[in-house]
């Protein structure tokens, strides 16, 4: 298995396990994202936070990355039923982009791409 793969899937195994104990109550709405990575470099940090927070949480990629062409299922409910999160993304070369105010519960799909 490619380095960069292997170091992805157990990235996104140790998110699942963290996402896990984050679980919505019963008939919460759902706020699984498939981030997609469409830039030409590689995303090697991912913050979701919702709106009502003055800081970012943890970088939810961890040790791992996600490649240009690949995309990661994450589940962004942080336990406040919030709906509204900003997203920020650091690159390899140092670019960092940051998505306000993304309604995690209405969409299924987020994609970075070239500008």
């Amino acid at each position: 298995m490619d380095k960069t793969v292997q170091k992805l899937t157990v990235g996104i195994g140790a998110a699942a396990v963290v996402m896990v104990g984050l679980a919505a109550p019963a008939g919460a709405q759902d706020r699984n994202v498939e981030v997609i990575n469409e830039t030409r470099h590689t995303i090697v940090e991912f913050y979701a936070s919702n709106i009502g927070r003055d800081t970012w949480e943890e970088d939810i990629l961890g040790e791992s990355v996600l490649p240009v062409g690949q995309s990661v299922n994450i589940n962004v409910d942080d336990g406040t039923e919030a709906c509204l999160y900003d997203f920020k993304a650091v690159f390899d070369d140092g670019e960092e982009l940051v998505r306000n105010r993304i309604d995690v519960c209405s969409i299924g799909t987020y994609r970075y791409t070239e500008e």
